[in-house]
């Protein structure tokens, strides 16, 4: 095996970017591990306006620590971010009637841990083509690390208006990794490019949630309402969501970037056997704990939980409208949990019909729980 001296900093970059190709990552970038002083200033003032709530583990501790990659890595001198494209080609037509739509991200395996054994993989050989130990740490969206603004600074994207890293060639379908490492290794330019003019994210997103280029709202994100959000989902934002019930890629499928993005030919994030493209929704009204994690085993959608899950399932219905829902919906309504059996109230009465009207009035009788008589007293008004 070629053997590089760690001290030779040009080489040891070459062989970097050489071996996170033989890897399979698409993309590979180097930046130094000098702190995110701006990007740590705009995080926190995101966060003190109120835009990342609902979010607890996203704290200021969190992001001084993940701007500060020194303090992660003790003598920490470069990073060197990576990319994996995840737009698959093998996606089938959505079936037409009681189907939910899914993100492409969700559609093959979870990520983080292809990802994560992917850059374990990667610094070990590294190691050994170097001829030595490299001290490194690794992250894949579960650290404190700011993902993309280390995408930005190594040079492979930049920061599209819907705060997604845009990239030339694989557009801003991609999942981001990151090596922190005692490696002095040679950095790379940040990339010039901008969105230019371009606002049709902005433009496209159903709840507003770019609330300006460059600036989300967590709150009013479908991504973030289908997966992280644990409660009941604002009244005033569900007909917005349409069919998604888990995730949105709107502000991508919009963007002009993505249009001639190369797709993936990493096997783990092809839909495949076990990946899924959209949902057939009436079954999974009852769905079981047990079943859910059996169908949804090695895939992002296990991590909304099965009352989520569920929880959206109940909207995407209420949306289309279709009476065939409504048997299976009012089994919600009888026998779920109290946040299932609200949003469940909500589809009946957005769908309608005598069948419906019936089984939220009597299930309104015997409520206990005050949301949830709540939205069937609302569901009832509507329909009379």
């Amino acid at each position: 095996m070629l053997s590089i001296p760690k001290t030779d900093k040009a080489k040891a970059s070459q062989m970097v970017k050489w071996y996170a190709g033989q890897m399979g990552f698409d993309l590979v970038g180097i930046t130094s591990a000098d702190p995110f002083e701006a990007d740590e200033k705009v995080a926190i003032d995101r966060l003190n306006e109120g835009l990342m709530d609902g979010l607890p583990w996203f704290h200021e501790g969190r992001i001084r620590r993940g701007t500060r990659p020194q303090e992660i890595l003790p003598g920490a001198r470069s990073i060197i971010s990576l990319a994996m494209s995840y737009l698959s080609e093998d996606i089938p037509e959505k079936p037409k009637s009681h189907a939910g739509r899914v993100a492409r991200y969700a559609m093959g395996k979870d990520y983080h841990g292809v990802m994560e054994k992917r850059l374990k993989s990667f610094v070990k050989g590294l190691s050994e083509h170097i001829g030595s130990d490299i001290k490194a740490k690794v992250y894949v969206d579960t650290g404190p690390m700011l993902d993309r603004a280390v995408a930005e600074r190594s040079g492979i994207g930049w920061y599209g208006k819907n705060t997604n890293i845009l990239t030339t060639t694989h557009g801003s379908w991609v999942f981001l990794g990151q090596v922190i490492t005692d490696l002095e290794l040679d950095i790379d330019e940040q990339s010039k490019k901008t969105c230019g003019n371009c606002t049709l994210c902005i433009d496209q997103c159903p709840t507003g949630a770019i609330v300006s280029p460059y600036v989300l709202d967590n709150k009013r994100c479908i991504s973030y309402l289908t997966i992280e959000c644990r409660g009941p989902i604002p009244r005033e934002l569900r007909p917005l969501m349409g069919d998604w019930v888990f995730g949105c890629d709107i502000c991508q499928d919009v963007c002009p970037v993505n249009r001639k993005a190369a797709s993936t030919s990493e096997p783990a994030f092809q839909i495949g056997e076990h990946g899924f493209s959209s949902l057939d929704l009436i079954p999974l009204l009852r769905i079981t704990d047990k079943e859910f994690l059996e169908k949804f085993a090695g895939t992002p959608i296990r991590r909304a939980k099965r009352i989520g899950l569920v929880r959206n399932v109940c909207i995407a219905l209420g949306n289309m409208g279709d009476k065939a829902a409504v048997p299976a919906l009012l089994e919600v309504l009888f026998n779920a949990e109290s946040l299932l059996r609200g949003h469940s109230a909500w589809a009946l009465g957005r769908i309608g019909g005598e069948e419906a009207k019936t089984g939220l009035n009597l299930a309104f009788d015997l409520e206990v729980d005050t949301w949830a008589a709540e939205e069937m007293q609302l569901a009832i008004e509507q329909l009379s």
